[in-house]
């Protein structure tokens, strides 16, 4: 049956009046909720018109296809730099330009491996960053198989001494992405656990929820005092493979080379660009992704779009012919993919400059579901505008704290307020990573909606004349 929203209202006002009337007492003990929130006609416009909006895909198209892969430090991640600088200027945005800084350079070499014994089979995988050399025949070892991080926690010191660790995972899609925190451990601590229990060498089963022959590569990280061994990860169907051998109960023996390498020092760096507003005191809203990406592929969805889609929404704040209250700031990050360092720059050269928000887009291309605040009690009325603005693009309040994201995690800690808006991760992990996250894997009319919700976003944050001030910590 099909009803009017105003008849739906109607009934909910006089079902609640009823209600009130007749077991006060129990509706005192239930939050009311309050009233959407007025969405001012320009942000109206400025949502609607951004659902037609070409910019974003145009600048994916253009990073992807005349810069590509932007490993952190390298010549290409400053080709990309230079190409940002120069779109960013084109586009008539202020204060454009490149702050650098050092790090250590990480890159690949060859990748091979096979099983030699009992059913010999070659495999696919890729090194994790930070990884370190085999020798440069490689090495030849018993394959040790956990299935889960955990078995490989449990295992006693000393006894994958001169062997070959595996470790397995069970990642499935879901929309908010959860999947990734909960099995990404593998990867993130699986090779210094491995290390520090004596293996000559660990391969993990892929951070990821497709089944394609494509392995996922991404960073990792030794603890202090623990010496770097070869890490890397296999493509799913070859990791379920392992699996299946090792149920048969016989020894397993694999044959590694990777040769990855790091030279030293090299650059990389930030690149800024700015909408001026007219009131300094308000602080900075800060918007980004990163420019950096895994050298397999060229990085549409990670992190192409992110910046793009920031980007062209405050691309058309700035054409509105309304200067916002505040100063919005895009930033495309460097170095985010090795470890955040990026991020960590920022905030050490303007981490004492007033924030007022920071938002990250740094989760794929797909349709923004949700959206999330952590705000100071004086700028509650903010997100209540959001949720009214946000609403008709399909996007719903959620309950969580805001402030997710590697590059903004530094800023953040400083006490700055944070917006979240939340893109479906059900497809995301399926080419994460991989030699597949190409601009075919980038859906227009979905980029058009994470615009429209940025564009919004901006529209109401910048301009808003509450008081956006620190948020207390916990």
């Amino acid at each position: 049956m099909n009803r009017s929203p105003h008849r739906i209202a109607a009934l909910a006002s006089s079902a609640l009046a009823a209600l009130v009337a007749l077991a006060a007492p129990a509706v005192a003990q239930h939050a009311v909720p309050r009233a959407p929130a007025a969405v001012a006609p320009e942000v109206a416009a400025l949502r609607d018109a951004a659902l037609k909006d070409e910019l974003a895909y145009e600048l994916v198209e253009g990073l992807t296809t005349e810069i590509g892969q932007r490993l952190a430090a390298t010549d290409a991640e400053a080709r990309a730099r230079d190409w940002a600088v120069k779109k960013l200027t084109a586009l008539g945005f202020s204060n454009v330009r490149a702050e650098p800084f050092t790090m250590p350079l990480w890159l690949r070499g060859e990748e091979e491996a096979e099983i030699v014994a009992p059913f010999p089979q070659k495999l696919k995988l890729v090194a994790l960053g930070h990884s370190a050399a085999t020798p440069p025949k490689g090495i030849t070892a018993e394959l040790v198989v956990f299935p889960t991080y955990g078995d490989l926690v449990a295992a006693p010191a000393g006894s994958l001494r001169g062997k070959i660790a595996y470790v397995g995972n069970s990642m499935q899609p879901t929309q908010d992405g959860s999947g990734y925190g909960a099995n990404g451990v593998a990867r993130f601590n699986g090779p210094g656990v491995a290390a520090s229990k004596g293996a000559a060498a660990i391969v993990i089963r892929s951070i990821g929820t497709d089944t394609h022959r494509l392995p996922h590569t991404g960073t990792t990280d030794f603890p202090e005092g623990v010496k770097p061994i070869p890490a890397a990860a296999l493509s799913v169907p070859d990791a379920t493979l392992i699996e299946r051998m090792a149920q048969r109960g016989q020894p397993i023996r694999m044959h590694l080379l990777l040769t990855p390498r790091s030279p030293g020092p090299s650059q990389s760096g930030n690149v800024i660009a700015e909408v001026p507003g007219t009131d300094p005191r308000a602080g900075v809203v800060l918007v980004g992704g990163h420019l950096d990406s895994w050298d397999l592929a060229t990085g549409a969805i990670d992190d192409a779009s992110g910046v793009a889609i920031t980007a062209a929404a405050a691309k058309r704040i700035l054409d509105s012919g309304h200067r916002p209250r505040r100063t919005i700031r895009v930033v495309w990050f460097g170095a985010e993919e090795v470890g955040g360092l990026g991020g960590a720059a920022y905030a050490e050269r303007h981490g004492k400059e007033r924030h007022a928000i920071a938002a990250e887009s740094d989760f794929g291309a797909d349709r923004v579901w949700r959206f999330e605040t952590m705000l100071p009690e004086t700028a509650t009325a903010v997100g209540d505008r959001l949720a009214s603005a946000l609403a008709p693009l399909g996007i719903v309040r959620g309950a969580g704290k805001a402030g997710d994201g590697t590059d903004i995690a530094a800023t953040i800690a400083t006490g700055v307020a944070g917006v979240d808006l939340n893109q479906s991760g059900l497809r995301y992990f399926d080419t994460h990573h991989t030699p597949d996250d190409t601009l075919e894997r980038v859906d227009p009319e979905q980029l058009r909606q994470n615009v429209a919700a940025w564009t919004t976003m901006l529209a109401v944050v910048a301009d808003a004349p509450e008081e956006i001030g620190p948020v207390p910590r916990s």
